[in-house]
């Protein structure tokens, strides 16, 4: 009875087994969390021990920063989640067997995941006021600059999750989060690049995103719109957003010659 019982517990044991080993976004995700969050407070650390009076000179900058970010996150988050939700809920098969095509599809997504970020970040922003005392609307004109990049760059990013979940099964549904997470120790969101190791910098300087937060960072500082960072941040979000879609529309050809838009799982 004892050799049965474990034989069980053993079948269970590597069938979870193989699944990671089948799985690299599994794997990824096990190893990636605690590596993220070694960086980013360290590289928090650092600048606050180099810079001790930052704070004092801009109180606000910290939360603006998480607002910013947020932005970033959700509208990634609601891109991917909504068409991840198609295939928790086995639609993308009825979905196209309509007249829907997959671009029309990724333009709903983008609208959606706009909504979602709306609904998402408005009331943090308003309960920055009372609680923190800090109105994220002070940076006026150049919020909705910010805010539209972080939008569109959360686009990129989104598509590509998605295209890569038609492509492994719902085994990949963890970069959802993880895709955009992978960014943050590097792209300057609470503290400047330079903080960086020197050969680091060069990587975050190819994210829409750093552009962002060192605009922002500007226009708190010194009051000034730094037009330099927003011209960097729209080209490489055109860039990234041409390549997310391209990306998604092919993984959308091969899942539906492979018939992977019928069987999607793990």
């Amino acid at each position: 009875m004892r050799g049965l019982l474990w034989k069980r517990i053993w079948a269970m044991v590597l069938r979870h087994t193989y699944l990671l080993r089948s799985s690299w976004p599994r794997v990824l995700e096990l190893a990636y969390w605690p590596t993220f969050q070694l960086l980013l407070w360290g590289f928090i650390t650092t600048f606050f021990l180099q810079h001790s009076s930052w704070l004092a000179q801009a109180a606000g900058a910290l939360i603006s920063a998480v607002l910013l970010w947020d932005v970033l996150f959700r509208s990634n988050l609601g891109l991917s989640l909504t068409f991840v939700e198609e295939i928790w809920a086995r639609n993308l098969g009825q979905l196209f067997i309509s007249p829907l095509r997959p671009t029309e599809m990724i333009a709903a997504l983008m609208i959606i995941s706009f909504v979602r970020t709306i609904i998402s970040v408005t009331p943090a922003a308003f309960l920055a006021l009372p609680f923190f005392d800090v109105w994220v609307f002070d940076l006026g004109i150049a919020l909705a600059a910010f805010f539209f990049n972080l939008m569109v760059m959360g686009w990129a990013v989104g598509l590509v999750v998605s295209g890569l979940i038609l492509r492994f099964g719902l085994g990949a549904e963890s970069l959802c989060w993880l895709a955009i997470f992978l960014i943050a120790p590097i792209t300057g969101i609470y503290y400047p690049v330079k903080v960086l190791p020197d050969w680091l910098e060069p990587f975050a300087w190819i994210l829409p995103s750093t552009y962002i937060f060192e605009g922002m960072r500007a226009v708190l500082f010194n009051k000034i719109f730094n037009w330099n960072l927003f011209f960097g941040a729209v080209g490489f979000n055109l860039v990234y957003l041409f390549i997310g879609i391209g990306i998604f529309l092919r993984m959308f050809h091969v899942a539906r010659v492979q018939g992977k838009l019928l069987q999607q799982g793990e």
